[in-house]
Protein backbone atom coordinates (compact mmCIF):
# COMPACT_ATOMS: atom_id res chain seq x y z
CA UNK A 1 0.00 0.00 0.00
CA UNK A 2 1.01 3.44 -0.86
CA UNK A 3 2.21 5.96 2.54
CA UNK A 4 1.27 9.37 1.97
CA UNK A 5 2.01 11.93 4.96
CA UNK A 6 0.40 15.10 4.74
CA UNK A 7 1.59 18.34 6.38
CA UNK A 8 -1.00 20.60 6.91
CA UNK A 9 -4.27 20.65 8.16
CA UNK A 10 -5.93 23.33 6.07
CA UNK A 11 -8.79 22.87 4.02
CA UNK A 12 -6.54 21.17 1.03
CA UNK A 13 -3.98 19.86 3.06
CA UNK A 14 -7.17 17.93 4.41
CA UNK A 15 -8.95 17.85 1.50
CA UNK A 16 -5.92 15.91 -0.62
CA UNK A 17 -5.66 13.40 2.46
CA UNK A 18 -9.03 12.26 2.33
CA UNK A 19 -8.64 11.74 -1.76
CA UNK A 20 -5.09 9.85 -1.22
CA UNK A 21 -7.89 7.69 1.52
CA UNK A 22 -10.25 7.29 -1.28
CA UNK A 23 -7.51 6.40 -3.72
CA UNK A 24 -6.12 3.62 -1.45
CA UNK A 25 -3.60 4.86 0.42
CA UNK A 26 -2.68 5.04 4.20
CA UNK A 27 -2.41 8.84 4.91
CA UNK A 28 -0.62 10.07 8.10
CA UNK A 29 -1.86 13.83 8.51
CA UNK A 30 0.60 16.28 10.57
CA UNK A 31 -0.81 19.11 12.09
CA UNK A 32 1.01 21.39 14.72
CA UNK A 33 -1.85 21.64 16.78
CA UNK A 34 -2.27 18.67 19.17
CA UNK A 35 -6.35 19.97 19.86
CA UNK A 36 -6.45 19.59 16.13
CA UNK A 37 -5.56 16.36 15.24
CA UNK A 38 -7.07 14.80 18.30
CA UNK A 39 -10.54 15.90 16.80
CA UNK A 40 -9.31 14.36 13.56
CA UNK A 41 -8.34 11.20 15.32
CA UNK A 42 -11.62 11.02 17.58
CA UNK A 43 -14.21 12.60 15.21
CA UNK A 44 -12.95 11.85 11.65
CA UNK A 45 -13.80 15.52 11.14
CA UNK A 46 -11.45 18.52 11.12
CA UNK A 47 -13.83 20.99 13.38
CA UNK A 48 -11.97 24.32 12.10
CA UNK A 49 -11.17 23.66 7.89
CA UNK A 50 -13.94 20.55 6.88
CA UNK A 51 -16.31 20.47 9.70
CA UNK A 52 -18.98 18.70 7.48
CA UNK A 53 -16.57 16.36 5.99
CA UNK A 54 -16.14 12.75 7.15
CA UNK A 55 -12.69 11.59 6.62
CA UNK A 56 -12.23 7.98 6.17
CA UNK A 57 -10.47 5.45 8.67
CA UNK A 58 -7.22 5.16 6.79
CA UNK A 59 -6.79 8.64 7.55
CA UNK A 60 -4.98 9.40 10.58
CA UNK A 61 -3.19 11.94 12.13
CA UNK A 62 -0.36 13.28 14.43
CA UNK A 63 1.80 16.34 15.63
CA UNK A 64 5.06 14.47 15.13
CA UNK A 65 6.91 15.09 11.90
CA UNK A 66 9.07 11.74 11.87
CA UNK A 67 5.74 9.66 12.50
CA UNK A 68 4.14 10.84 9.51
CA UNK A 69 7.75 10.50 7.39
CA UNK A 70 8.08 6.91 8.41
CA UNK A 71 8.32 4.74 5.27
CA UNK A 72 6.29 7.48 3.46
CA UNK A 73 6.49 7.25 -0.67
CA UNK A 74 5.21 10.60 -0.82
CA UNK A 75 5.26 13.70 1.60
CA UNK A 76 2.75 16.16 0.63
CA UNK A 77 3.33 19.92 1.47
CA UNK A 78 0.10 21.83 2.05
CA UNK A 79 1.19 24.64 4.36
CA UNK A 80 0.79 28.28 3.58
CA UNK A 81 3.93 29.08 1.10
CA UNK A 82 5.75 31.65 3.22
CA UNK A 83 6.07 29.26 5.76
CA UNK A 84 7.63 26.60 4.05
CA UNK A 85 10.98 27.26 4.03
CA UNK A 86 11.73 26.89 7.94
CA UNK A 87 9.31 24.10 7.89
CA UNK A 88 10.76 21.67 5.88
CA UNK A 89 14.19 23.32 7.51
CA UNK A 90 13.14 20.90 10.50
CA UNK A 91 11.25 18.55 8.62
CA UNK A 92 14.49 17.68 6.02
CA UNK A 93 16.45 15.54 8.36
CA UNK A 94 13.73 12.77 8.81
CA UNK A 95 12.97 12.71 5.06
CA UNK A 96 13.38 9.37 3.71
CA UNK A 97 15.53 8.73 1.05
CA UNK A 98 12.84 6.96 -1.32
CA UNK A 99 10.53 9.97 -0.31
CA UNK A 100 8.85 11.95 -3.23
CA UNK A 101 8.19 15.35 -2.05
CA UNK A 102 4.94 16.86 -3.53
CA UNK A 103 3.78 20.47 -3.42
CA UNK A 104 0.17 21.70 -2.97
CA UNK A 105 1.63 25.24 -2.71
CA UNK A 106 0.69 28.14 -5.12
CA UNK A 107 2.96 30.82 -4.25
CA UNK A 108 6.40 32.58 -4.93
CA UNK A 109 8.84 33.08 -2.48
CA UNK A 110 9.13 36.56 -1.51
CA UNK A 111 12.59 37.67 -1.42
CA UNK A 112 14.12 34.73 -3.22
CA UNK A 113 11.10 34.90 -5.94
CA UNK A 114 11.41 31.47 -6.08
CA UNK A 115 9.01 28.71 -6.78
CA UNK A 116 7.83 25.92 -4.46
CA UNK A 117 9.63 23.36 -6.05
CA UNK A 118 13.06 25.57 -6.02
CA UNK A 119 12.61 26.07 -2.45
CA UNK A 120 11.83 22.20 -1.62
CA UNK A 121 14.55 21.04 -3.86
CA UNK A 122 17.47 23.51 -2.24
CA UNK A 123 15.97 23.14 1.70
CA UNK A 124 15.74 19.33 1.45
CA UNK A 125 18.53 18.77 -0.84
CA UNK A 126 16.80 16.52 -3.24
CA UNK A 127 17.23 16.18 -7.17
CA UNK A 128 14.16 17.66 -9.51
CA UNK A 129 12.75 13.60 -10.01
CA UNK A 130 11.81 13.69 -6.54
CA UNK A 131 10.08 17.21 -6.61
CA UNK A 132 6.35 17.10 -7.83
CA UNK A 133 3.61 19.36 -7.76
CA UNK A 134 -0.53 19.27 -7.93
CA UNK A 135 -2.20 21.97 -9.63
CA UNK A 136 -5.62 22.76 -11.17
CA UNK A 137 -8.98 24.10 -9.92
CA UNK A 138 -8.47 22.78 -6.89
CA UNK A 139 -11.49 24.53 -5.05
CA UNK A 140 -11.16 22.02 -1.72
CA UNK A 141 -14.59 22.19 -0.23
CA UNK A 142 -15.98 20.95 -3.58
CA UNK A 143 -13.30 17.97 -3.64
CA UNK A 144 -13.50 17.17 0.06
CA UNK A 145 -17.05 17.15 -0.42
CA UNK A 146 -15.95 14.69 -3.66
CA UNK A 147 -17.65 16.46 -6.55
CA UNK A 148 -15.94 15.98 -9.96
CA UNK A 149 -13.12 17.06 -10.52
CA UNK A 150 -9.79 17.09 -12.74
CA UNK A 151 -6.20 18.44 -11.89
CA UNK A 152 -2.34 18.11 -12.81
CA UNK A 153 0.15 16.13 -11.21
CA UNK A 154 3.46 17.37 -12.68
CA UNK A 155 7.33 16.55 -12.28
CA UNK A 156 10.37 16.35 -14.07
CA UNK A 157 10.42 12.38 -14.07
CA UNK A 158 7.05 11.10 -15.83
CA UNK A 159 7.25 7.68 -14.27
CA UNK A 160 7.34 10.06 -10.70
CA UNK A 161 4.35 11.87 -12.03
CA UNK A 162 2.49 8.57 -12.84
CA UNK A 163 3.52 6.93 -9.68
CA UNK A 164 1.52 10.01 -7.87
CA UNK A 165 -1.21 10.16 -10.59
CA UNK A 166 -2.06 6.57 -9.31
CA UNK A 167 -1.93 7.74 -6.04
CA UNK A 168 -5.04 10.21 -5.91
CA UNK A 169 -6.91 8.96 -8.79
CA UNK A 170 -10.29 8.51 -7.58
CA UNK A 171 -14.33 8.16 -9.36
CA UNK A 172 -14.52 12.22 -8.05
CA UNK A 173 -10.76 12.96 -8.69
CA UNK A 174 -9.23 12.83 -12.05
CA UNK A 175 -5.62 13.46 -12.28
CA UNK A 176 -3.61 14.14 -15.30
CA UNK A 177 0.30 14.11 -15.74
CA UNK A 178 2.85 16.51 -17.07
CA UNK A 179 6.68 16.84 -16.83
CA UNK A 180 6.11 21.17 -16.94
CA UNK A 181 6.79 21.83 -13.46
CA UNK A 182 7.34 25.62 -14.01
CA UNK A 183 4.29 26.10 -15.57
CA UNK A 184 1.94 24.41 -13.41
CA UNK A 185 3.47 26.62 -10.57
CA UNK A 186 3.20 29.70 -12.75
CA UNK A 187 -0.22 29.15 -13.53
CA UNK A 188 -0.84 28.38 -9.90
CA UNK A 189 0.84 31.39 -7.95
CA UNK A 190 0.04 33.83 -10.58
CA UNK A 191 -4.19 33.01 -10.63
CA UNK A 192 -4.18 33.89 -7.42
CA UNK A 193 -2.80 37.30 -8.25
CA UNK A 194 -5.59 37.59 -11.15
CA UNK A 195 -8.38 36.34 -8.33
CA UNK A 196 -7.76 39.47 -5.91
CA UNK A 197 -8.32 41.26 -9.38
CA UNK A 198 -11.42 39.86 -10.37
CA UNK A 199 -12.64 39.87 -6.91
CA UNK A 200 -11.84 43.54 -6.73
CA UNK A 201 -14.12 44.06 -9.88
CA UNK A 202 -16.73 41.58 -8.41
CA UNK A 203 -16.88 44.19 -5.07
CA UNK A 204 -17.04 47.42 -6.96
CA UNK A 205 -19.63 46.04 -8.78
CA UNK A 206 -18.65 45.57 -12.64
CA UNK A 207 -19.59 43.60 -14.77
CA UNK A 208 -18.60 40.42 -16.58
CA UNK A 209 -17.05 42.26 -19.67
CA UNK A 210 -14.20 43.53 -17.03
CA UNK A 211 -13.81 40.19 -15.73
CA UNK A 212 -13.54 38.75 -18.79
CA UNK A 213 -10.85 41.19 -19.37
CA UNK A 214 -9.25 40.73 -16.59
CA UNK A 215 -9.36 36.81 -16.76
CA UNK A 216 -8.30 37.00 -20.30
CA UNK A 217 -4.88 39.53 -19.72
CA UNK A 218 -4.21 37.68 -16.85
CA UNK A 219 -4.00 34.74 -18.34
CA UNK A 220 -1.88 36.77 -20.90
CA UNK A 221 0.64 37.79 -18.51
CA UNK A 222 0.96 34.65 -16.94
CA UNK A 223 1.82 33.25 -20.47
CA UNK A 224 4.71 35.83 -21.08
CA UNK A 225 6.14 34.82 -17.90
CA UNK A 226 6.15 31.31 -18.21
CA UNK A 227 7.89 31.42 -21.70
CA UNK A 228 10.19 33.90 -20.26
CA UNK A 229 11.27 31.09 -17.62
CA UNK A 230 11.05 28.21 -20.21
CA UNK A 231 7.19 26.57 -19.40
CA UNK A 232 5.57 25.19 -22.44
CA UNK A 233 2.93 27.19 -23.58
CA UNK A 234 -0.01 24.66 -23.91
CA UNK A 235 0.09 24.62 -20.12
CA UNK A 236 -1.35 27.53 -19.55
CA UNK A 237 -4.46 26.54 -22.04
CA UNK A 238 -4.99 23.46 -19.66
CA UNK A 239 -6.09 22.75 -15.95
CA UNK A 240 -2.84 24.49 -14.30
CA UNK A 241 -3.64 27.57 -16.57
CA UNK A 242 -7.13 28.47 -17.50
CA UNK A 243 -8.82 25.09 -15.26
CA UNK A 244 -7.16 26.98 -12.23
CA UNK A 245 -7.55 30.70 -13.29
CA UNK A 246 -11.53 30.40 -14.26
CA UNK A 247 -12.22 28.76 -10.85
CA UNK A 248 -10.31 30.96 -8.46
CA UNK A 249 -11.78 34.29 -10.32
CA UNK A 250 -15.32 32.75 -10.86
CA UNK A 251 -16.19 31.05 -7.25
CA UNK A 252 -17.54 32.22 -3.81
CA UNK A 253 -15.06 29.45 -1.96
CA UNK A 254 -12.11 30.80 -3.62
CA UNK A 255 -10.23 33.08 -0.64
CA UNK A 256 -8.72 34.90 -3.27
CA UNK A 257 -11.59 36.33 -5.09
CA UNK A 258 -13.14 36.95 -1.68
CA UNK A 259 -10.16 38.95 -0.34
CA UNK A 260 -10.51 40.92 -3.50
CA UNK A 261 -14.14 41.11 -3.09
CA UNK A 262 -13.91 43.12 0.38
CA UNK A 263 -11.09 45.40 -1.06
CA UNK A 264 -13.34 46.61 -3.63
CA UNK A 265 -16.06 47.12 -1.10
CA UNK A 266 -13.99 49.55 0.20
CA UNK A 267 -12.74 47.82 3.61
CA UNK A 268 -9.32 48.50 4.07
CA UNK A 269 -6.22 45.72 4.36
CA UNK A 270 -6.48 45.20 8.27
CA UNK A 271 -10.18 45.15 8.05
CA UNK A 272 -10.12 42.27 5.52
CA UNK A 273 -7.32 40.54 6.61
CA UNK A 274 -9.29 40.83 9.99
CA UNK A 275 -12.13 38.80 7.94
CA UNK A 276 -10.40 36.84 5.91
CA UNK A 277 -10.01 33.38 8.58
CA UNK A 278 -7.58 31.07 5.57
CA UNK A 279 -4.73 32.29 4.04
CA UNK A 280 -4.99 34.19 0.43
CA UNK A 281 -1.61 32.84 -0.92
CA UNK A 282 -2.05 36.38 -3.27
CA UNK A 283 -2.27 38.65 -0.84
CA UNK A 284 1.77 38.13 -0.07
CA UNK A 285 2.65 36.26 -3.53
CA UNK A 286 1.69 39.37 -5.73
CA UNK A 287 4.49 40.93 -4.71
CA UNK A 288 6.68 37.98 -5.10
CA UNK A 289 5.36 37.50 -8.88
CA UNK A 290 6.14 41.15 -9.66
CA UNK A 291 9.21 40.76 -8.29
CA UNK A 292 9.61 37.77 -10.41
CA UNK A 293 8.44 39.06 -13.58
CA UNK A 294 10.95 42.17 -13.40
CA UNK A 295 14.23 39.92 -12.62
CA UNK A 296 12.89 38.73 -15.78
CA UNK A 297 12.10 41.73 -18.03
CA UNK A 298 8.28 40.64 -18.23
CA UNK A 299 5.69 43.19 -18.01
CA UNK A 300 3.00 42.11 -16.07
CA UNK A 301 0.54 45.53 -15.54
CA UNK A 302 -1.90 43.50 -13.60
CA UNK A 303 -0.31 41.91 -10.77
CA UNK A 304 1.30 45.90 -10.68
CA UNK A 305 -1.84 46.85 -9.90
CA UNK A 306 -2.85 44.47 -7.36
CA UNK A 307 0.25 44.98 -5.74
CA UNK A 308 -0.58 49.10 -5.65
CA UNK A 309 -4.06 48.44 -3.81
CA UNK A 310 -2.67 45.54 -0.91
CA UNK A 311 0.23 47.06 -0.43
CA UNK A 312 0.98 50.49 -1.45
CA UNK A 313 -2.61 51.08 -0.15
CA UNK A 314 -4.16 52.65 -3.76
CA UNK A 315 -7.51 52.88 -4.20
CA UNK A 316 -9.04 50.07 -6.30
CA UNK A 317 -10.97 52.57 -8.69
CA UNK A 318 -7.81 54.87 -9.32
CA UNK A 319 -5.74 51.40 -10.19
CA UNK A 320 -8.34 50.60 -12.68
CA UNK A 321 -8.39 53.79 -14.29
CA UNK A 322 -4.22 53.75 -14.73
CA UNK A 323 -4.56 50.05 -15.89
CA UNK A 324 -7.49 50.96 -18.70
CA UNK A 325 -5.76 54.23 -19.57
CA UNK A 326 -2.17 52.50 -20.43
CA UNK A 327 -0.88 53.12 -23.88
CA UNK A 328 -2.89 50.75 -26.37
CA UNK A 329 -0.42 47.98 -28.04
CA UNK A 330 -0.92 46.09 -30.86
CA UNK A 331 -0.49 42.81 -29.64
CA UNK A 332 -2.37 39.31 -29.45
CA UNK A 333 -4.70 38.68 -26.81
Amino acid sequence: MTRCAVFGTGSWGTAFALVLADAGCEVVLWGRRKELVDAVNTTRVNPDYLPQVSLPDSVRATTDAAEALAGADFAVLAVPSQTLRENLGAWAPLIEPQTVLVSLMKGIELGTAKRMSEVIAEVAGVGPERVAVVSGPNLAREIANRQPAASVVACADEAVAKRLQAACHTPYFRPYTNTDVVGCELGGAVKNVIGLAVGMADGMGLGDNTKATLITRGLAETTRLGLALGADPYTFAGLAGMGDLVATCSSPLSRNHTFGTNLGRGMSLAETIAATRQTAEGVKSCESVLDLARRNGVDMPIVEAVVDVVHNGRPTQEALQALMSRSAKAERH
